[in-house]
């Protein structure tokens, strides 16, 4: 696996057709297309709502190869039971994810807690003993509220071998970039221009210089989150254009 994999957080937006899909590009070739340009993606649906089966099945088939996905958990269980009840809920996510789960093309478990979710290590400790590894799966947690960010929570992520993930956006200065096991997870918002803007040259460069850092000491997962006006695909390919050079 490369030390670097970038892509896009989802590939399933209207406002891509046209542009980053070329015009007589139909949805249904949209994932075809889009690992023709990349070789990762973050499958930030199963956030939302839980996929069919057969529609999980079917993005397997559709995949390359050399393809990785990063499965983003249910908010079910981050948002709304904020970590508890683990044991029934994750069952019930993998039953319907089992399909990508057993890909051996899969990549990191994403839980993102809300920003509301303030500090509480023993919820995050319970929730960390209860992560499912039995298929080789490894888990990254973005934290949005600044209580998380002291050592005492590094410390229980790397006693479980767990991913801190960094969430770039410019109102967190609390975040950082701290490795806890031998993966992390960066996840591009936004940058300094705003919600509507999409990262300058200048931050694609800082953070092309970043990533070289961090990939001396780990795999990099880098998403765009940023679909407005389709700048997550121009900022990734951008991104990875910076990153290819000596």
């Amino acid at each position: 696996m490369p030390p670097i994999r970038i892509g896009c957080s989802g590939w399933i937006y209207r406002s891509w057709a046209g542009d980053f899909y070329p015009e007589r590009c139909p949805q249904r070739l949209w994932l075809e297309h889009y690992a023709s340009v990349f070789d990762t993606v973050e499958l930030n649906n199963t956030f939302y709502r839980l996929p069919r089966r057969e529609v999980v099945e079917a993005w397997t088939r559709r995949m390359p190869p050399d393809f990785t996905f990063t499965i983003k958990s249910s908010r079910y269980l981050t948002h709304m039971k904020r970590l508890t009840d683990m044991d029934q809920g994750v069952r019930n996510l993998w039953e319907r994810l089992d399909p990508l789960i057993l890909d051996p093309r899969r990549g990191p478990i994403l839980w993102q807690l809300p920003g509301s979710f303030h500090r509480n290590d023993d919820r995050l400790a319970h929730a960390l003993e209860h992560l499912p590894t039995e298929h080789g799966e490894r888990h990254a947690f973005e934290f949005r509220h600044p209580s998380w960010f002291v050592p005492e929570v590094m410390d229980l992520l790397r006693a479980h071998d767990v991913a801190l993930a960094i969430g770039d956006r410019p109102e967190r200065p609390f975040q950082t970039h701290e490795l806890t096991t031998d993966f992390t997870i960066v996840r591009f918002h936004y940058g300094h221009r705003g919600r509507r803007g999409n990262y300058s040259e200048t931050e694609l460069r800082e953070w092309a210089a970043r990533l070289r850092d961090l990939a001396t000491e780990a795999t990099v997962f880098a998403y765009f989150n940023n679909d407005w006006e389709v700048f997550a695909p121009r900022n990734a390919r951008r991104l990875r254009q910076l990153l290819s050079r000596a």
